[in-house]
């Protein structure tokens, strides 16, 4: 009986001689790699990121073997495509995402999450405030929900800081007697 040999499987299969085209470029990676290697680790923080960072940057240095004129300037060289490939992979960075049993969501606050209730009280809000005399409503829009200080909300307006908070006052004392606010809260 007779065993089928494939030839280009077996030539596979026996470790082949590997020589580099370029000689120079194996002993400059002997050379300078634990230098180039502190240089990645820097980059990265992490040893092991730092190899891989390292061996992708002597990977396109390879490449451009033959288009490098100056050889004394190779650090440099390898040193901007170490930054440029962390650059690279700190913008393509993505998130991942793994399978869980349970959401991650937060447990639900118990009173008042209910989001018609919530519209309800903005809806009911907005239309307290639209009562109020056009000064008053600018102050309280101004102050909480632009988020301004009294002091850039006096500035706006071209009034005084004491004008604004005792404007501002007299406007959350009206929204606090507000009827229709008083029947959403309750």
């Amino acid at each position: 009986m007779t065993t089928l040999v494939c030839t280009s499987a077996s030539k596979a299969a026996a470790p082949a001689a590997q020589t580099l085209p370029y000689p120079s470029f194996s002993s400059y990676v002997r050379a300078r790699q634990p230098v180039l290697l502190r240089t990645a680790r820097s980059l990265t923080g992490n040893p092991s990121d730092a190899e891989d960072l390292l061996q992708t940057a002597l990977a396109k240095t390879y490449v451009a073997w033959e288009r490098i004129e100056d050889h004394r300037a190779l650090d440099g060289y390898v040193r901007r495509a170490l930054l440029n490939t962390r650059t690279s992979q700190w913008r393509k960075r993505k998130v991942d995402e793994f399978a869980c049993d349970e959401l991650p969501e937060p447990e639900p606050v118990s009173g008042g999450d209910d989001p018609a209730e919530q519209q309800a009280l903005r809806d009911a809000m907005w239309r307290a405030i639209m009562r109020l005399p056009a000064r008053q409503r600018a102050m309280v829009v101004l102050r909480y929900y632009e988020d301004l200080s009294e002091v850039q909300t006096a500035e706006v307006l071209g009034v005084s800081v004491g004008t604004v908070k005792s404007a501002v006052s007299r406007a959350l004392g009206k929204l606090r007697e507000d009827a229709e606010l008083g029947l959403v809260r309750s």
